[in-house]
Formats: C-alpha cells, structure tokens, sequence
C-alpha cells in the first residue's frame, strides 16, 4: 500500500509542479500586465485594452521571461487569462465593432499621422477637419454614384437592395426610404445585377470581367480565408479594388485618405492663411472666428488646406483608375468574337 501512496504523491507533486503552478504563475503574470496597462493607457485604449489579439501582449509576456517555445505551460495559463478578460470585457468585439468599417479605419489612420495636435482639438473643430478628409473619401468608396441621385445614389452595375421581389430591372426599388438609409447612412453596396441589366449601365462590361466579379463577390475569401479583406485587380467598372468586411475601397478613396491626411498634418504644423487655400468665399472675419486652440492656427483654415489636399488626392487616385482601365479594355487584351461564343 505504501508505494502505491508514494506513486499518487509523486504523480500529483509532479502534475502541481509541472502543471498547476506554472499555468498559476502564467496566470498571474497576465493579470500583472492587464493592471500596468490598465494605469498606462487612456481613455482611447478602453477598447482594446484586453484582447486576445493584441499584438502587443506576447512581447509583454517575453520581456517577463514567458515565451511558448520556452515556457509553454506558463505561456498557455496566461493566455487563458487573457481570453477570460477578452471575453469578461468584451474587448475584441469592441475592436470589430471600432474598425468594421473602411471610414473607421480612415479615422484611425487620421489620429496615428495628424498626430496629438489633431486629438487635442474640440469636438467641433476636429468635425469640421475630419470632414475635409471625410467627405471626399466617402464619396469615392464606391458604395455609391453621387451622379445617380434619381436612383438614391445606386452605383453603376448594382442592384437596389429593396428592389421588389421578381422584377426584371433591379434598378429600381420599392422602398425609397429604406433603400436611402441602407446606402448613405449604412454605407451598403448592393448586390451585382445580372449581366444584361449591369452592361446597360457599363458599356465596355465584358463576360469575362462579369465572370471575375461574381467569382471576386461569392467565391474569394480574401487574405483571411474568412472574406474578411480580399482585393480584386478588376472590379465592375474595370478598375482594381479592394474590399474591407464587404465594403470597397478603391484608389480614389486610398488618395483622397492619403492626400487629405498629409495636407491636414502639414497644415497643423504650419500657419495657414486664407488666402493660400485658394478657394474662393473664404471670408476673413469667418476664418479669423475659428481658431485651433492647440495651435493658434485658423479650424477654416486647416480644413481648407486639408480638402484641398484630400481632393488632389481624389483626382490622382481617379487618373489611375482611368488609366487602369483603358489598358485593361485595350482591344489587343480582349478576347475575340470566336472565343467569346465559345464562353457562352
């Protein structure tokens, strides 16, 4: 009986010693970082403070001496800490629900380059700013034709997505209403009408290029095998584009971001006077009214400066695409009338 005791005491100081404690002390060194990030981090930081996908956190656990390949039961026991203050905070939800969007995502990029200058400014000045790299970007996304206001701004080759059941031109829609909120306010795009309908509205629109856009739509699932982000060098107008949680993002918004996003940090960091904007109607005593606090610099002024920049950058992004295009629609580059019968 006495060696059959000895055993289970040996195996369990075995399992306390290799196991418990280990996942114990991994476990406590996770909650040890949450508190010292907890006391560094601000407000802004709320949202991604505990989640499991941080990619901070593994560097946090390494400099305490707790790798996986090194310390694996220490590494697994803080983890599963981590997931449990993930899950108890609702950290990573918060993270997708942050960024679900391509303006989210401009809105951080705008914070990491303007700088603190641009988050030290008041609620109405950074809304008068953000707009100025804002409103270009959103209406070169793509979500919707701002040429096309007959139609609630339906762009070209898509469906409304309240069009009535069974009809034949998906172009129009039953519920006017609905249809506006779900395109302007939530930013949906629609689904690809049928071939026939979508080359009405584009005319170079080839069976091929059709082809790659439903398979693009319904069959790629992107980098993340989850269709999360994926990237198509042709959409539907013949132009690359890429999609972020089904929204586009094309190279017009990418230069109305990044050109409006490098006008707005140059003009934080420099005076900026009206008449350097060049943009008639700016009045003076208006521009003299607005002042960033943080900078002494004019709010009209650095908006301005910042849609002139966010507007270049629409219009280079466009030249592109419109470059794009035409060799992708090169007559040499399309197949000929024989090989397209033999596609039907």
């Amino acid at each position: 009986m006495a060696p059959k005791l000895a055993a289970i005491d040996s195996l369990t100081g075995f399992f306390q010693n290799r196991l418990v404690q280990p996942l114990k002390q991994g476990a406590g060194i996770a909650s040890q970082i949450s508190k010292e990030v907890k006391e560094q981090a601000g407000p802004a930081g709320d949202y991604a403070r505990y989640s499991m996908f941080s990619p901070k956190f593994p560097g946090r656990l390494a400099e305490k001496g707790i790798t996986p390949g090194e310390t694996p039961v220490q590494f697994l026991g803080a983890y599963a800490t981590r997931v449990m203050e993930d899950i108890g905070s609702d950290s990573s939800r918060q993270v997708y629900w942050r960024h679900n969007h391509p303006m989210a995502l401009a809105d951080r990029v705008v914070e990491k380059v303007a700088g603190k200058t641009y988050r030290d400014l008041d609620p109405t000045q950074k809304a008068a700013v953000g707009l100025a790299v804002g409103a270009p970007v959103v209406a070169s996304l793509g979500h919707m034709d701002l040429t096309n206001p007959g139609e609630l701004f339906r762009p070209k080759g898509y469906a409304q997505s309240y069009a009535e059941k069974g009809s034949e031109d998906r172009r129009e829609t039953a519920q006017p209403g609905l249809e506006f909120v779900e395109r302007v306010v939530l930013g949906r795009q629609g689904r690809p009408l049928k071939y026939e309908t979508a080359k009405q509205d584009i005319p170079d629109l080839t069976p091929e290029r059709y082809g790659r856009v439903m398979r693009s739509t319904y069959q790629d699932k992107g980098l993340t095998g989850l269709g999360l982000i994926k990237f198509t060098p042709e959409n539907i107008q013949g132009v690359p584009e890429a999609r972020i949680v089904g929204f586009p993002v094309g190279l017009q918004s990418a230069g109305a971001l990044a050109g409006g996003t490098l006008a707005l940090r140059q003009a934080l960091k420099e005076p900026v006077q009206p008449t350097q904007l060049g943009l008639a109607g700016i009045a003076e005593n208006v521009a003299t009214q607005s002042k960033l606090k943080p900078t002494g610099r004019r709010a009209l002024g650095v908006a301005g400066m910042t849609l002139a920049g966010s507007l270049a950058g629409a219009l280079t992004g466009n030249l592109a695409n419109r470059v794009i295009a035409s060799a992708q629609n090169n007559p040499e580059k399309l197949p000929s009338t024989y090989e397209y019968q033999q596609g039907m």
